[in-house]
């Protein structure tokens, strides 16, 4: 299953969540049938949709909130995936081991089965965003999951903020980057500063579209959860950075996207990067810091 030249239909599912996880994935399933009644080839959860975000604080009960890949989420969106014949990307706190969590990511093709996984490379230690305390680093690098709609790359959030993740996922094969993902305000900050934040989020996420000559599609959650705020604004933006489509920054919605991956040649013919690349001059980026 190589690449693909064609249209192809991304869902977007953005949604506020509760703190009984089952309600959660039944929204969630509820809202991937929506997308796939609308058209939609390829749905995305938002990061960690099954549960209310745990890591504004250290507790280690929530690691119960964790399951093993396949288990019983990708068991239940496979059987949405096979009987709507739709590729689901979809974010779980994975338990890989005792004392051993990922935030991770799970493929699933039209026939239900996991055709790729993705962990978190980069995780956040932030006030409110205590990842470090549940998460290890990922370990299965930066990839392009083979479908029938061409090949996916899946990062996670904080990796959003990183030119060498898309880079990477883009050389890989890469037509579409999908970031689920669950960034908001803190209920301290200055209204001021707010825009800024958001701005530079998606100002990041647009720039690796355009270096890469990609599509990417990112999608946040919203909603009031302890002292966050989530800021929705769910988006899919294509090869030249344009943003295609762009959901509320206060509201449930489901985003349901044509993306023309033709885009993509004719995007990089014309905006060559890749080709330009100085491979030769780059050995120093596997250094911290060069002083």
């Amino acid at each position: 299953m190589g690449s693909r030249a064609g249209k192809v239909a991304v869902g977007l599912i953005q949604m506020s969540c509760a703190p009984e996880p089952r309600l959660n994935l039944d929204k969630a399933i509820a809202k991937i049938e929506e997308a796939a009644r609308r058209g939609a080839q390829i749905v995305c959860t938002q990061e960690l949709f099954g549960a209310l975000y745990p890591c504004q604080t250290e507790d280690p009960k929530f690691f119960d909130l964790a399951e093993p890949i396949p288990g019983p989420t990708t068991e239940a969106l496979g059987a949405v995936a096979k009987a709507r014949k739709i590729i689901i990307v979809a974010s779980i706190f994975e338990r890989r081991a005792a004392g051993v969590y990922h935030n991770a990511a799970a493929v699933i093709d039209e026939a239900g089965k996991i055709v790729g996984r993705y962990r978190k490379m980069h995780i956040p230690d932030d006030p409110r965003y205590y990842e470090k305390f549940y998460f290890t680093p990922g370990d299965l690098d930066f990839v392009a999951h083979p479908t029938s709609r061409g090949p996916l790359g899946v990062l996670v959030c904080w990796d959003q903020w990183f030119p060498e993740a898309a880079r990477l996922t883009a050389m890989a094969g890469a037509q579409i980057i999908f970031y689920p993902t669950a960034i908001g305000w803190w209920h301290g900050e200055p209204e001021k500063v707010r825009p800024k934040q958001q701005n530079a989020w998606e100002t990041i996420q647009r720039s690796h579209a355009i270096a890469n000559g990609v599509f990417v599609a990112a999608v946040n959650r919203v909603g009031i959860e302890g002292e966050l705020e989530f800021w929705g604004a769910s988006f899919v933006a294509d090869p030249s950075g344009e943003v295609i489509a762009c959901a509320s920054t206060t509201d449930e919605e489901t985003l349901v996207v044509e993306c023309d991956l033709a885009r993509i040649e004719q995007v990089r013919r014309n905006w060559p990067f890749l080709r330009d690349r100085r491979i030769d001059a780059y050995a120093d980026l596997t250094r911290r810091f060069r002083s």
